[in-house]
């Protein structure tokens, strides 16, 4: 039990949270530079998958993908996404675990398999910033 604990209280603090939003994040690989901000114009790479049914729903990474680019903080993503790359450096990738209601809430997303109330995983890629691309 306690060893089942101990895992459970590292997984959890492996975790950050962002002030006012249930949206967590790890970081899997730090980056550097340039950061997030609200108003960037940020390009990624990004995979997202259903919660409950570990199922992938979208990957720029795909055959045919491509990256995908957006205003930073503004809205023009579902709130989880918004809010949880802000802060992000460039080259950086966080996974970030979003709920219902910070992601395509009680509609769902059917188009793409997101089943009302779904929670959602994504996988970001920041790969450019304001003009400033990530040296491959």
């Amino acid at each position: 039990i306690l060893a089942t604990a101990l895992s459970m209280l590292a997984a959890a603090s492996a975790l950050s949270g962002i002030a006012g939003y249930k949206t967590t994040f790890e970081v899997v690989k730090p980056g550097s530079g340039s950061l997030v901000a609200k108003g960037s114009k940020v390009t990624v790479h990004a995979t997202g998958t259903v919660k409950e049914t570990m199922k992938k729903f979208w990957s720029t990474k795909d055959a045919g993908q491509k990256p995908f680019s957006y205003q930073a903080g503004v809205g023009g993503v579902i709130t989880g996404w918004d809010q949880g790359c802000l802060g992000m450096s460039l080259g950086e990738v966080r996974k970030l675990d979003i709920p219902s209601d910070e992601g395509y809430g009680a509609r769902g997303f059917p188009a793409w398999g997101i089943p009302p109330n779904g929670g959602l995983l994504f996988e970001i890629e920041i790969l450019e910033v304001d003009g400033k691309k990530l040296e491959l």
